[in-house]
């Protein structure tokens, strides 16, 4: 990593900051008298209005992955992280009449209590602790990157925005629980969506040409490309592209497709938001819904990077790595006031973490079940707030271990193809068919989650060539072809429920 230079930040983006970050905690405070068991704690009583969990969707969907990586990958390479946008646009309505339904009906606090229902306990405690690994560290990913951000912007050592970051996470979610999560999200999205649109604006009014220019030089470049079709069938290089490009248009989509599904379906961080409204329609309308702001988040954050291509064209310099590109930009090119919306954009992305989801699947799925059955709701909610605690220092420590890596949209992705699809294959099979399993599913799972983490050392150290995106195509697929085929020795004579 780059030594962040001295900071150009003046009082006022401090300031606003500032009361971003206090008002986060004003938040938690506020609710956090209305905390009075786990069902406010964690589903706050699915009072949550549909517009306000479609927001907190956007925001915890779009992170700080999203507003560093995404500009920085469309000033080094191009548009075609959007071809996946639309295989993630379809998964969302699969995931909106498939598998809500399920979730609903089974009145799930977690979305692994329906594979306790579906299937029975080892299959839910095993998707749970699935959902820790991806999750965990997925999360280390978004907090690296906007750590990283942030230190180059005020010029702070690394450990020390991890250290902000953690204890403001800590505090406004262990103080009020899911309704806090929800309604700062509803602020942070707002605040990443100003922030984009102003810094295009900013950025067309300093390059030469406006608009234009800056689109125009960005396309000469290649920087806009969008569609990659990829080899021809027939092609010599068919087969070895198919096998290594994970940018060719038609394996974006259905990468897109399985991988969203997988994230969106399986991923209680994303889901504990839609689980929040009243019914089950709110919740469909919820999700389906949220490609639009997706849409126009992907075309802002893709636009900046276009225009920092241009820009850094026009005003050439030493500058820094990709991934350090937009966070340079504002430090040194952005007036007050619009230098601390968007650093205030970066910290809030970074800072919608998952420690609300992780207690929740903790306590519900392995603590009440397993470790202390028949305690009272209110032990169980002092055990979500000390979990909460707990997955707050893991993912600071998995923070600070990530920083040494580069590519982070990339490295976020890897990570989740280890273990997806697993978790999207038993999920299917729950949703799909009448399979009697229970061992079966969790040994599939744990066999699958192996491989993928086989194929992806040997595709990174370069002894395969195998593109990461078909890690989880190739866990879902393995995981329903085997659990069947397991089924009939591993759970012979057993009753799962249907």
């Amino acid at each position: 990593m780059a030594e962040p230079a001295g900071s150009a930040l003046t009082w006022p983006d401090f300031a606003i900051l500032a009361a971003s970050l206090a008002f986060l905690i004003a938040i938690g405070g506020a609710f956090s008298r209305q905390q009075l068991g786990t069902a406010d704690f964690f589903l706050a009583r699915r009072r949550i209005p549909w517009w306000a969990a479609c927001l907190s969707f956007l925001a915890t969907e779009i992170s700080a992955v999203t507003i560093i990586a995404v500009p920085a990958t469309a000033y080094s390479e191009n548009w075609q992280y959007a071809q996946f946008f639309v295989g993630s646009s379809l998964a969302k309505l699969a995931v909106a009449y498939l598998f809500i339904p399920a979730f609903y009906r089974y009145d799930c606090t977690t979305i692994y209590e329906f594979l306790l229902h579906r299937f029975g306990q080892a299959s839910q405690v095993t998707g749970s602790v699935f959902f820790f690994i991806t999750r965990l560290l997925g999360s280390g990913v978004r907090l690296m990157a906007a750590a990283l951000a942030v230190a180059v912007l005020v010029g702070w050592p690394l450990w020390t925005t991890i250290a902000l970051f953690t204890a403001v996470s800590i505090a406004y979610i262990a103080l009020g629980g899911v309704k806090a999560v929800v309604w700062t999200n509803v602020f942070q999205a707002c605040a990443f969506l100003v922030g984009g649109a102003l810094t295009v604006a900013f950025l067309a009014s300093r390059i030469d040409g406006g608009l234009g220019a800056m689109l125009g030089t960005a396309a000469e470049a290649g920087r806009l490309s969008v569609i990659n079709w990829g080899p021809a069938p027939g092609a010599g290089d068919f087969w070895r592209r198919v096998l290594t490009d994970p940018n060719i248009f038609w394996l974006a989509i259905l990468n897109g497709f399985i991988g969203s599904m997988a994230a969106f379906g399986t991923d209680h961080d994303l889901m504990q938001r839609l689980l929040t409204v009243e019914t089950r329609g709110e919740s469909q309308r919820t999700l389906a819904l949220t490609p639009i702001g997706t849409l126009v988040t992907l075309l802002f954050y893709l636009a900046i990077g276009a225009g920092l291509f241009t820009y850094y064209a026009q005003h050439p310099g030493v500058l820094p790595r990709p991934d350090e590109i937009f966070p340079f930009f504002i430090r040194t090119a952005m007036p007050e006031l619009l230098r601390g919306v968007m650093l205030t954009a970066i910290v809030l992305a970074s800072i919608d973490s998952p420690l609300g989801s992780l207690s929740a699947s903790f306590v519900t799925d392995i603590y009440r079940p397993l470790l202390a059955p028949g305690q009272s709701d209110r032990h169980y909610l002092r055990a979500s707030r000390v979990a909460v605690v707990a997955f707050g220092l893991t993912l600071a420590a998995l923070a600070w271990g990530f920083s040494f890596f580069d590519k982070i949209l990339w490295l976020a992705f890897k990570i989740a193809g280890v273990t997806f699809g697993s978790l999207l294959g038993v999920f299917l099979l729950g949703l799909l068919t009448r399979l009697r399993a229970n061992r079966a599913n969790v040994a599939a799972m744990v066999i699958m989650g192996l491989v993928n983490l086989v194929l992806l050392v040997l595709s990174e150290t370069g002894v395969i060539a195998l593109a990461w995106s078909w890690l989880v195509i190739l866990g879902t697929a393995g995981t329903m072809t085997l659990a069947p085929l397991l089924a009939s020795v591993l759970d012979r004579g057993r009753q799962s429920p249907v």
